[in-house]
Protein backbone atom coordinates (compact mmCIF):
# COMPACT_ATOMS: atom_id res chain seq x y z
CA UNK A 1 0.00 0.00 0.00
CA UNK A 2 0.95 3.91 -0.92
CA UNK A 3 0.61 5.21 2.67
CA UNK A 4 2.17 8.58 1.22
CA UNK A 5 -0.80 8.83 -1.29
CA UNK A 6 -3.39 7.55 1.10
CA UNK A 7 -1.96 10.02 3.78
CA UNK A 8 -2.32 12.68 0.87
CA UNK A 9 -6.14 11.69 0.19
CA UNK A 10 -7.37 11.71 3.53
CA UNK A 11 -5.74 15.08 4.24
CA UNK A 12 -6.98 16.08 1.03
CA UNK A 13 -10.38 15.20 1.65
CA UNK A 14 -10.52 16.51 5.45
CA UNK A 15 -9.15 19.75 3.97
CA UNK A 16 -12.10 19.83 1.62
CA UNK A 17 -14.59 20.26 4.35
CA UNK A 18 -12.84 22.88 5.95
CA UNK A 19 -14.69 25.92 4.85
CA UNK A 20 -18.18 24.71 5.39
CA UNK A 21 -17.15 22.95 8.39
CA UNK A 22 -15.30 25.91 10.22
CA UNK A 23 -19.11 27.81 9.65
CA UNK A 24 -21.22 24.95 11.20
CA UNK A 25 -18.90 25.03 14.31
CA UNK A 26 -20.39 28.20 16.13
CA UNK A 27 -16.71 29.02 17.29
CA UNK A 28 -15.72 25.86 18.39
CA UNK A 29 -13.15 25.81 20.17
CA UNK A 30 -13.89 28.56 22.55
CA UNK A 31 -12.12 27.07 25.42
CA UNK A 32 -9.42 24.98 26.38
CA UNK A 33 -9.84 21.03 25.30
CA UNK A 34 -8.09 18.26 27.70
CA UNK A 35 -6.79 14.74 25.93
CA UNK A 36 -7.43 12.15 28.67
CA UNK A 37 -4.54 9.29 29.37
CA UNK A 38 -6.37 6.61 31.15
CA UNK A 39 -2.48 5.37 32.21
CA UNK A 40 0.22 7.15 34.24
CA UNK A 41 2.61 9.75 32.61
CA UNK A 42 5.24 7.81 30.70
CA UNK A 43 4.66 4.62 28.44
CA UNK A 44 3.09 4.32 25.18
CA UNK A 45 -0.56 5.84 25.92
CA UNK A 46 1.56 9.34 27.02
CA UNK A 47 3.96 9.57 24.40
CA UNK A 48 1.74 9.74 21.65
CA UNK A 49 -0.48 12.12 23.59
CA UNK A 50 2.16 14.53 23.82
CA UNK A 51 3.39 13.89 20.86
CA UNK A 52 0.12 15.37 18.92
CA UNK A 53 -1.57 17.68 21.90
CA UNK A 54 0.44 20.69 21.77
CA UNK A 55 0.50 20.73 17.94
CA UNK A 56 -3.41 19.83 17.84
CA UNK A 57 -3.44 23.06 19.97
CA UNK A 58 -1.80 24.99 17.84
CA UNK A 59 -3.98 24.67 14.80
CA UNK A 60 -7.24 24.78 16.82
CA UNK A 61 -6.24 27.78 18.39
CA UNK A 62 -6.62 26.53 22.19
CA UNK A 63 -4.49 24.72 24.40
CA UNK A 64 -4.94 20.86 24.43
CA UNK A 65 -4.12 19.54 28.19
CA UNK A 66 -3.03 16.13 28.56
CA UNK A 67 -5.11 14.74 31.83
CA UNK A 68 -3.22 11.45 32.93
CA UNK A 69 -6.15 9.02 35.07
CA UNK A 70 -5.15 6.16 35.84
CA UNK A 71 -6.61 3.37 37.66
CA UNK A 72 -8.35 -0.52 37.25
CA UNK A 73 -6.05 -0.97 34.61
CA UNK A 74 -7.32 1.25 31.44
CA UNK A 75 -11.23 1.51 32.97
CA UNK A 76 -11.00 4.73 35.05
CA UNK A 77 -9.82 7.46 32.40
CA UNK A 78 -11.97 5.57 30.06
CA UNK A 79 -15.15 5.41 31.18
CA UNK A 80 -14.60 8.98 32.54
CA UNK A 81 -14.61 10.51 29.00
CA UNK A 82 -17.10 7.89 27.98
CA UNK A 83 -19.37 9.70 30.69
CA UNK A 84 -18.33 13.46 29.65
CA UNK A 85 -20.29 15.79 28.18
CA UNK A 86 -20.32 15.27 24.40
CA UNK A 87 -19.30 18.58 23.05
CA UNK A 88 -15.56 18.29 21.69
CA UNK A 89 -13.88 19.23 24.90
CA UNK A 90 -12.58 16.30 26.49
CA UNK A 91 -11.22 13.64 24.14
CA UNK A 92 -9.50 10.16 25.07
CA UNK A 93 -6.40 8.74 24.19
CA UNK A 94 -7.59 5.35 22.83
CA UNK A 95 -5.38 2.17 21.98
CA UNK A 96 -6.38 -1.92 21.38
CA UNK A 97 -5.59 -2.18 25.32
CA UNK A 98 -8.67 0.06 26.51
CA UNK A 99 -11.07 -0.39 23.56
CA UNK A 100 -10.70 -3.68 22.44
CA UNK A 101 -8.65 -5.95 25.34
CA UNK A 102 -11.01 -4.52 27.86
CA UNK A 103 -14.19 -5.27 26.24
CA UNK A 104 -13.20 -9.12 26.63
CA UNK A 105 -11.54 -9.16 30.02
CA UNK A 106 -14.14 -7.29 32.34
CA UNK A 107 -17.60 -9.08 33.03
CA UNK A 108 -19.09 -5.69 34.20
CA UNK A 109 -17.08 -3.18 31.94
CA UNK A 110 -18.94 0.27 32.14
CA UNK A 111 -18.54 1.15 29.32
CA UNK A 112 -19.06 -0.25 25.44
CA UNK A 113 -16.52 0.82 23.08
CA UNK A 114 -18.23 0.72 20.28
CA UNK A 115 -21.15 2.25 21.91
CA UNK A 116 -19.70 4.98 23.84
CA UNK A 117 -16.84 6.44 21.64
CA UNK A 118 -16.89 7.83 17.79
CA UNK A 119 -13.29 8.11 16.61
CA UNK A 120 -11.54 10.76 15.56
CA UNK A 121 -8.43 9.49 14.08
CA UNK A 122 -5.94 7.34 14.46
CA UNK A 123 -2.62 8.29 14.70
CA UNK A 124 -0.01 5.62 14.71
CA UNK A 125 -0.03 1.44 15.10
CA UNK A 126 2.84 -0.43 17.00
CA UNK A 127 3.93 -3.87 16.66
CA UNK A 128 5.25 -5.72 19.58
CA UNK A 129 8.35 -7.79 20.05
CA UNK A 130 9.10 -11.04 21.33
CA UNK A 131 11.90 -10.69 23.28
CA UNK A 132 14.09 -13.85 25.15
CA UNK A 133 16.60 -13.54 27.93
CA UNK A 134 19.85 -13.17 26.35
CA UNK A 135 21.44 -16.68 27.44
CA UNK A 136 18.09 -18.46 26.75
CA UNK A 137 19.30 -22.04 24.95
CA UNK A 138 16.21 -21.33 22.19
CA UNK A 139 17.93 -19.41 19.34
CA UNK A 140 15.04 -18.48 17.61
CA UNK A 141 10.91 -18.51 18.15
CA UNK A 142 10.55 -22.13 16.04
CA UNK A 143 13.14 -23.29 18.39
CA UNK A 144 11.23 -22.12 21.63
CA UNK A 145 7.55 -23.43 20.00
CA UNK A 146 9.35 -26.59 19.87
CA UNK A 147 10.71 -27.06 23.13
CA UNK A 148 7.61 -25.83 24.42
CA UNK A 149 5.67 -28.80 23.15
CA UNK A 150 8.38 -31.39 24.47
CA UNK A 151 8.89 -29.80 27.46
CA UNK A 152 5.28 -28.16 28.96
CA UNK A 153 5.21 -24.72 30.96
CA UNK A 154 8.84 -25.38 31.60
CA UNK A 155 9.52 -21.97 29.43
CA UNK A 156 8.02 -18.90 31.03
CA UNK A 157 6.93 -15.22 29.76
CA UNK A 158 6.26 -12.23 31.43
CA UNK A 159 3.65 -9.61 30.55
CA UNK A 160 2.71 -6.08 32.48
CA UNK A 161 -0.08 -7.40 33.77
CA UNK A 162 -3.33 -10.08 33.04
CA UNK A 163 -5.07 -8.58 30.07
CA UNK A 164 -2.07 -6.24 29.18
CA UNK A 165 -1.30 -6.09 25.78
CA UNK A 166 1.74 -8.14 26.29
CA UNK A 167 0.05 -10.78 27.72
CA UNK A 168 -2.93 -10.65 25.27
CA UNK A 169 -0.74 -11.58 22.28
CA UNK A 170 2.08 -13.77 23.73
CA UNK A 171 -1.23 -15.86 25.36
CA UNK A 172 -2.78 -15.74 21.83
CA UNK A 173 0.47 -17.05 20.56
CA UNK A 174 1.21 -19.90 22.52
CA UNK A 175 -2.82 -21.29 21.92
CA UNK A 176 -1.91 -20.81 18.07
CA UNK A 177 0.80 -23.01 18.41
CA UNK A 178 -0.51 -25.52 20.67
CA UNK A 179 1.85 -25.23 23.65
CA UNK A 180 1.86 -23.79 26.88
CA UNK A 181 4.31 -21.56 28.88
CA UNK A 182 4.02 -20.68 32.52
CA UNK A 183 2.56 -16.91 32.74
CA UNK A 184 4.61 -14.67 35.25
CA UNK A 185 2.07 -11.51 35.30
CA UNK A 186 4.29 -7.52 36.68
CA UNK A 187 3.09 -4.31 37.87
CA UNK A 188 4.08 -2.95 34.95
CA UNK A 189 6.51 -3.32 31.72
CA UNK A 190 9.71 -2.09 33.98
CA UNK A 191 9.48 -4.53 36.37
CA UNK A 192 9.59 -6.97 33.74
CA UNK A 193 12.37 -5.54 31.84
CA UNK A 194 14.23 -5.90 35.08
CA UNK A 195 13.71 -9.87 35.64
CA UNK A 196 14.59 -10.20 32.02
CA UNK A 197 17.30 -8.92 31.40
CA UNK A 198 18.47 -10.46 34.81
CA UNK A 199 18.04 -13.43 33.76
CA UNK A 200 14.46 -14.50 35.94
CA UNK A 201 12.32 -14.79 33.46
CA UNK A 202 12.66 -16.37 30.06
CA UNK A 203 10.43 -14.35 27.31
CA UNK A 204 9.01 -11.16 27.45
CA UNK A 205 6.26 -9.05 24.38
CA UNK A 206 6.73 -5.90 24.74
CA UNK A 207 5.77 -2.78 22.56
CA UNK A 208 8.68 -2.56 19.69
CA UNK A 209 8.98 1.21 20.44
CA UNK A 210 10.18 0.22 23.95
CA UNK A 211 11.79 -3.00 23.23
CA UNK A 212 13.90 -1.66 20.43
CA UNK A 213 16.18 0.26 23.38
CA UNK A 214 16.36 -3.01 25.22
CA UNK A 215 17.24 -4.99 22.06
CA UNK A 216 20.14 -2.43 20.93
CA UNK A 217 21.62 -2.66 24.05
CA UNK A 218 22.19 -5.89 24.02
CA UNK A 219 20.89 -6.94 27.00
CA UNK A 220 17.73 -8.86 25.17
CA UNK A 221 17.68 -10.79 22.46
CA UNK A 222 14.73 -9.94 19.72
CA UNK A 223 12.78 -13.63 18.30
CA UNK A 224 10.05 -12.02 16.29
CA UNK A 225 7.64 -8.98 15.74
CA UNK A 226 3.49 -9.05 16.09
CA UNK A 227 3.04 -7.03 13.08
CA UNK A 228 1.79 -7.90 9.68
CA UNK A 229 5.37 -6.90 8.18
CA UNK A 230 9.01 -6.83 9.83
CA UNK A 231 9.41 -3.34 11.63
CA UNK A 232 11.52 -0.89 10.02
CA UNK A 233 13.23 0.22 13.30
CA UNK A 234 14.25 -3.78 13.72
CA UNK A 235 14.36 -4.71 10.16
CA UNK A 236 16.26 -8.52 10.90
CA UNK A 237 13.45 -9.51 13.33
CA UNK A 238 11.22 -11.99 11.54
CA UNK A 239 7.44 -11.59 12.27
CA UNK A 240 5.12 -14.11 14.14
CA UNK A 241 4.06 -15.67 10.44
CA UNK A 242 7.77 -15.75 9.21
CA UNK A 243 8.56 -17.69 11.96
CA UNK A 244 6.17 -20.73 11.06
CA UNK A 245 4.87 -20.67 14.77
CA UNK A 246 1.42 -19.55 14.35
CA UNK A 247 -0.72 -17.24 11.33
CA UNK A 248 -0.90 -14.58 13.91
CA UNK A 249 -0.49 -10.54 14.03
CA UNK A 250 -1.28 -8.03 16.08
CA UNK A 251 -0.78 -3.93 16.14
CA UNK A 252 -1.73 -1.94 19.21
CA UNK A 253 -3.20 1.18 17.43
CA UNK A 254 -3.42 4.54 19.82
CA UNK A 255 -5.56 7.41 18.36
CA UNK A 256 -8.17 10.05 19.77
CA UNK A 257 -11.58 9.31 20.48
CA UNK A 258 -14.69 11.38 21.45
CA UNK A 259 -17.98 10.31 23.26
CA UNK A 260 -20.76 9.01 20.52
CA UNK A 261 -22.75 12.17 20.99
CA UNK A 262 -20.20 14.58 19.76
CA UNK A 263 -22.28 17.20 17.03
CA UNK A 264 -21.23 16.23 13.95
CA UNK A 265 -19.76 19.53 12.86
CA UNK A 266 -17.47 19.69 16.02
CA UNK A 267 -16.14 15.99 14.95
CA UNK A 268 -15.41 17.32 11.07
CA UNK A 269 -13.38 19.88 12.63
CA UNK A 270 -11.23 17.59 15.29
CA UNK A 271 -10.79 15.14 12.36
CA UNK A 272 -10.09 17.84 10.02
CA UNK A 273 -7.00 19.13 12.71
CA UNK A 274 -5.81 15.95 13.81
CA UNK A 275 -5.43 14.63 9.97
CA UNK A 276 -3.08 17.99 9.27
CA UNK A 277 -1.08 16.84 12.80
CA UNK A 278 -0.28 12.93 11.92
CA UNK A 279 0.62 14.53 8.22
CA UNK A 280 3.28 16.95 9.69
CA UNK A 281 6.90 15.75 8.61
CA UNK A 282 8.22 16.22 12.19
CA UNK A 283 5.29 13.99 13.64
CA UNK A 284 5.88 11.43 10.98
CA UNK A 285 9.24 11.03 11.70
CA UNK A 286 8.37 10.80 15.39
CA UNK A 287 6.55 8.43 15.35
CA UNK A 288 8.87 6.18 12.85
CA UNK A 289 11.79 6.86 14.51
CA UNK A 290 9.49 5.13 17.72
CA UNK A 291 9.35 1.87 15.73
CA UNK A 292 5.61 3.03 14.64
CA UNK A 293 3.92 2.92 11.80
CA UNK A 294 2.09 6.47 11.46
CA UNK A 295 -1.39 6.17 9.81
CA UNK A 296 -3.80 8.15 7.46
CA UNK A 297 -7.45 6.86 6.98
CA UNK A 298 -10.57 8.08 6.19
CA UNK A 299 -13.24 8.15 8.70
CA UNK A 300 -15.22 5.52 7.50
CA UNK A 301 -11.90 3.22 7.72
CA UNK A 302 -10.98 4.09 10.51
CA UNK A 303 -14.57 3.03 11.95
CA UNK A 304 -14.25 -0.31 10.47
CA UNK A 305 -10.96 -1.05 11.88
CA UNK A 306 -11.88 -0.05 15.40
CA UNK A 307 -14.45 -2.14 14.98
CA UNK A 308 -12.91 -5.39 13.74
CA UNK A 309 -9.78 -5.01 16.28
CA UNK A 310 -13.02 -4.28 19.01
CA UNK A 311 -15.30 -7.37 18.02
CA UNK A 312 -11.80 -9.66 16.89
CA UNK A 313 -9.29 -9.41 20.04
CA UNK A 314 -12.70 -8.62 22.83
CA UNK A 315 -13.80 -12.32 21.35
CA UNK A 316 -9.55 -13.44 21.75
CA UNK A 317 -9.82 -12.53 25.37
CA UNK A 318 -12.99 -14.04 26.43
CA UNK A 319 -11.96 -17.22 24.83
CA UNK A 320 -8.40 -17.53 26.75
CA UNK A 321 -10.41 -16.77 29.71
CA UNK A 322 -8.26 -13.35 30.49
CA UNK A 323 -9.42 -12.27 33.54
CA UNK A 324 -8.14 -8.53 35.41
CA UNK A 325 -6.19 -9.59 38.51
Amino acid sequence: MDHGFTRRAALGAALGLGASVVLAQGGFPDRPLRLVVPQPAGGGFDFVARTLADRLGKRLGQPVVVENKPGSGTVIGTDFVAKAPADGYTLLLGSVSNLALNMGMYRNLPYDSLRDFEPVGLAVAYSYTLMARKDLPQATLKDVIAYAKANPRKLNYASAGNGSGQHVIAAALWQAAGVELTHVPYRGAQAAYQDLVGGRVDLFFDLSSTARTQVSAGTVRALAVSGPARNAAQPEVPTIAESGAAQLALESWFGVFAPSKTPPAVLDRLRITLAEVIAMPEVTATFRQAGGTPLALSAADTRALVRKDVERWSRTVRELDIRPE
